[in-house]
Parts: structure tokens; C-alpha cells; sequence
């Protein structure tokens, strides 16, 4: 809210402007720069917009110096320890959580709205076989607009509901079906007498040839990974579905475009990039090799999935996650898996370790997830559409806030111009 008692004053070359300030709920005051430009003629330069809000929002707050996620106002230890990942999904989407009713409502469409139109697998025998499941993805989930045509119109409130609903309950199947068509298996159907983490696990991972049961502590850890990821603010795949759909688009093709940022490395990718310096790691023998080598600061090696970006303390996805990492790791053992001896060995040494204590080097949510999804049996290849499906929830409830902002405006950054001045065309014969 603005607050009239207080500005910030901007003085250009003798000139002054008077800025309203606004000031959150919680976290620190931000300064109104929306008539910036109007009034003074000039822009405010913050590539990667770090010290600029976007939009104003009342789903996820972050505080990296207190080490806290909030959805819609529950601490994430709570919400993980607690809750379940659809009940998550109705606090993020709705503002609050629900009564036993509207919660048995909730499950109830979710899991209806599981199964795919069944033209949409001839979509994915469209791909080559070794396509990644990402590649997949990003075309199936940006085709939907093609299948369900009464949920694309944005200005229908019950379309926009239809819409949420069936991305919420039809990614794990995509995903899992990008998975199956990637390893050449047949496409597992969802059955309605499992849970959300469950159906996905039996999807991936049961063949038509035998029974599977899903073994409760892994449908858990998946519950548990599918909840920490499910909304972080206005994290740059967050900002490419806002940005998306602040041009009208239809929400399939706003997610499908959230799907692609999240493939870069340096977002979703990030776990699958951990996993990748396990291997090259390959030993415990040679862990303090590479300690060494993180400490030079001349040497390009980096740890991957240590520290993060926002949080500066911890990361309290991560205190949890451990938690999970220890029960799956205990369920399925690491004696006989070399990666993720090496990984619990750089664990030990990263909590103990002056160095990576003093520069905040902590194993964060990325690793822990990381070698979880190891030990499930998924290939890296799946990490990061594990991620999409976790974060879809967050996506859209973040879409229909955007939709309902009636300060929103079509996104439209401007630049720094450092090119060429104004010059003339000079026919070819005249240039030198």
C-alpha cells in the first residue's frame, strides 16, 4: 500500500522529483517508479531486474537473510512436515487452506482431470525417440491449447479455473509419458485410486507386464520434493509465465513458455548439474581432490548444489529435504551406489568444513532433490520436468493473480541503449 506520509526524492541536475513509497507486508519498503519516465525522462537501470518489483503479489514471500519461504503466509517447514502436496496446491491457487470439504473437492477434480486426450499421444510419436523429456514437454504442454479449447479464453473466470485444474492434474502424465516414450517403454495410464506423488511414480515407472506398488516412503520424499518447488516468488521462469500472459496469451502457452526458462541450467537445471559433478567427481577418493580445487580460485571448477543465490544463511528447503534424503537413502542403501557415497562424503565434509561454513556454502534443495531422484531410479534427463511439474501450481496461481491485477500491464522492459547514433544509408559503391 502507498504510504502518504512518506516519499523518496530523485534530484537530477537541479531538478527534483518526488517518488510515493510503498510498503509490503513484510520484507523491505519499495519506491512507486511508475511515473518515472513521464514526468523526468529518464529510465532506472537494473539488468536482471534484482532490485525491481515486477508486480505486486500475495502468494510467496522469501526472506534470504532469515532463511524463510512463506506460501501464502505458512513457513515451507511446516507446510512439508504437515501438509500434503493438492492441499498446497489449494493454498497457492486460493489463498488459504481448506476445510475437509473443499479439500475432498479439490482431490476429487484434480485427480479426474489426470488422463490426456487420447489424440495427444499420436503428438508425442511425433518427437524422435531419443528426444529429451523437456524437448517433449514444452510441445505437448504448449499443444493443449489445440485439445482443450473451452479453457483458453482468459477472460472467462470459469475457463481460467478449467485451465488450472487440468495442468495441475495432467503434467505428472505428461511428464511421465515423456519419460516412457524416451526409454521406449509403453505409456502407464493414471489410475484415481492413488495419490497425486503415487499416480506419478506408478506412471514412470510400472510396466504392463507386472504389478507395481509404490513404496510409501518414496511416494512421500516425491510429495515432499513436489511441495518445496511449488511456487519461489518471481524466479525467472515465474517472470516468463507473468510476462507471457500479460500479452492475452492462453495459459497452456504461458506454462509451456515457463517450462522452456525452467530447462536453462542455471534455474531448474541446477539438481541435474549436481548430479553431473557427482559423476565427474566419481569417488570418494578423489572428493578431496576436488575440495582443493573449489577453493582455488584460479581453477573453473565449481561445486554444484552448494549455497544459492537468495538464501544467504540456509536454505529451508533444504533442512527438509535432508530429512527425506536420509529416509530414502535408508530405505534403498548407498553401499552399493558410488555416486551417492560421494555425495553423503561431500554432505559430511560441507557441514563440517571451516571453509564452506564461512563462505555459507550449504548443500541446498538442488542437491538433496538431486540425489533423492537419483536413488528413485530416475535419469537426470527427468530432474528438471520433475521440477515443471512441481512448479506448475505455482505458475498458474501466479497467471491468475496477473490476470485479476488491474495495475498489470502488457510487460514491455526498456533498455540501455549503448549502439550506433543516428546515421545514414550510404550505397555500397560509397562505403569503404
Amino acid at each position: 500500500m502507498v504510504d502518504k506520509n512518506r516519499k523518496a526524492t530523485l534530484t537530477i541536475d537541479g531538478r527534483s522529483w518526488d517518488l510515493p513509497m510503498r510498503s509490503p507486508t513484510v520484507g523491505p519498503d519499495v519506491i512507486d517508479i511508475r511515473k518515472l519516465y513521464g514526468e523526468a525522462d529518464v529510465f532506472t537501470y537494473d539488468p536482471g531486474f534484482t532490485s525491481t518489483a515486477s508486480c505486486a503479489s500475495t502468494i510467496t514471500y522469501i526472506d534470504g537473510d532469515a532463511g524463510e519461504l512463506l506460501y501464502r503466509g505458512y513457513p515451507i517447514e511446516q507446510l512439508a512436515e504437515r501438509s500434503h502436496f493438492l492441499e498446497v496446491c489449494f493454498l497457492l491457487l486460493y489463498g488459504d487452506l481448506p476445510n475437509a470439504a473443499q479439500l475432498e473437492d479439490f482431490e476429487n477434480r484434480v485427480t479426474r482431470h489426470t488422463m490426456l486426450h487420447e489424440q495427444i499421444q499420436y503428438f508425442f510419436r511425433g518427437f524422435r525417440r531419443d528426444a529429451h523429456p523437456m524437448a517433449t514437454m514444452v510441445g505437448v504442454v504448449g499443444a493443449m491449447s489445440a485439445f482443450y479449447h473451452d479453457s483458453t479464453d482468459i477472460n472467462d473466470p470459469w475457463q481460467r479455473e478449467v485451465a488450472a485444474i487440468r495442468m495441475i492434474a495432467k503434467l505428472p502424465t505428461i511428464a511421465a509419458w515423456a519419460y516412457k516414450y524416451s526409454i521406449g517403454q509403453p505409456f502407464v495410464y493414471p489410475r484415481n485410486d492413488l495419490d497425486y506423488a503415487s499416480n506419478f511414480l506408478r506412471m514412470c515407472f510400472a510396466v504392463p507386464t507386472e504389478e507395481y506398488e509404490v513404496n510409501p516412503v518414496l511416494s512421500r520424499a516425491m510429495d515432499r520434493i513436489m511441495t518445496l518447488h511449488a511456487d519461489h516468488e518471481q524466479n525467472a521462469s515465474t517472470s516468463t509465465v507473468r510476462l507471457a500472459g500479460s500479452s492475452g496469451a492462453n495459459p497452456f502457452a504461458c506454462v509451456a513458455a515457463g517450462i522452456a526458462c525452467l530447462w536453462g541450467p542455471a534455474h531448474g537445471g541446477a539438481n541435474q548439474a549436481c548430479l553431473e559433478m557427482l559423476r565427474e567427481i566419481g569417488s570418494v577418493g578423489r572428493i578431496p581432490e576436488f575440495i582443493r580445487r573449489a577453493k582455488d580460485k584460479d581453477d573453473p571448477f565449481r561445486l554444484m548444489g552448494f549455497g544459492h543465490r537468495v538464501y544467504k544463511n540456509f536454505d529451508p528447503r533444504a533442512k527438509v529435504m535432508k530429512q527425506s534424503a536420509d529416509e530414502v537413502l535408508g530405505l534403498l542403501g548407498v553401499e552399493n551406489n558410488p555416486l551417492l557415497q560421494v555425495a553423503k562424503e561431500l554432505e559430511r565434509i560441507a557441514l563440517e568444513d571451516a571453509y564452506f561454513i564461512d563462505k555459507k556454502l550449504y548443500p541446498n534443495v538442488d542437491f538433496y532433490s538431486g540425489i533423492i531422484l537419483e536413488a528413485m531410479g530416475f535419469p537426470t534427463a527427468m530432474f528438471t520436468p520433475i521440477f515443471a511439474v512441481s512448479r506448475t501450481v505455482g505458475w498458474i496461481s501466479q497467471w491468475k493473480e496477473m490476470i485479476a491485477d488491474k495495475d498489470q500491464k502488457i510487460g514491455r522492459p526498456r533498455q540501455l541503449y549503448v549502439g550506433a547514433p543516428r546515421r545514414d544509408y550510404r550505397e555500397v559503391e560509397d562505403r569503404s
